[in-house]
């Protein structure tokens, strides 16, 4: 029997909520899958038409490639966690909305700290904005933050770069990284234990600067 604050607890109740519109127009919720020991955590901006009908994130186009990435970082797919800010479909892959962000909120929240990653890897401006509300993704991505008791690194959505041949470099050298970042995440963390006042979570505020990045949900 899942416990209150199990993966599975919350995938069942992401599976049955009624929070905000989306589940009216969804197939399936997307809660998010991978091992609770990962140290790493994937973060989108929500499911696409292929993930809305198998219920599981990244598995279209967009999801291929990052498999692809990941590799370049010597991991696979089982080896970490992947979800998004917003547990269900919206429709024609339009940005999610305010309310909608709000809504999934506390399940992100919980499945954070469940799953207690050393690395958030945030993909796309929505992610992003969830940790970082004023930054400009084309001026940070890549580079490691420390945020409360872990380690946040924005990058752009797989989707951006296959829409723009532009970013391809530029996320493949940011996910080839993560080895170093991940080991440099361990030591830190295991040395230093955080000031109090680092250990206050963001408040949801989910803005975005209006900057250069592509709309990153339309090859899902």
């Amino acid at each position: 029997m899942p416990t209150p604050d199990s993966l599975a607890q919350i995938a069942s109740e992401v599976s049955a909520c009624t929070r905000c519109a989306l589940h009216k127009t969804r197939t399936k919720a997307v809660p998010g899958e991978g091992p609770q020991q990962a140290e790493i955590m994937l973060i989108g901006e929500g499911p696409g038409f292929n993930e809305d009908q198998q219920g599981r994130p990244f598995v279209g186009q967009a999801g291929q490639f990052l498999e692809q990435l990941l590799a370049l970082a010597g991991l696979k797919r089982s080896d970490v966690w992947i979800g998004n800010v917003v547990k269900c479909r919206p429709p024609n892959n339009r940005d999610p909305l305010p309310e909608e962000l709000q809504a999934c909120h506390a399940y992100l929240e919980r499945q954070i700290a469940v799953l207690n990653p050393k690395i958030i890897v945030t993909l796309g401006r929505f992610s992003m904005g969830k940790f970082f509300p004023t930054a400009r993704i084309s001026a940070i991505h890549g580079q490691m933050r420390r945020v409360g008791e872990r380690f946040v690194i924005a990058m752009f959505h797989p989707a951006a770069a296959l829409h723009n041949p532009t970013y391809l470099p530029l996320i493949k050298q940011d996910f080839a990284r993560l080895p170093e970042l991940l080991e440099t995440a361990r030591r830190e963390l295991a040395q230093a234990t955080p000031h109090p006042s680092m250990l206050a979570e963001p408040q949801p505020r989910y803005e975005t600067s209006k900057d250069d990045s592509p709309k990153q949900m339309r090859l899902f």
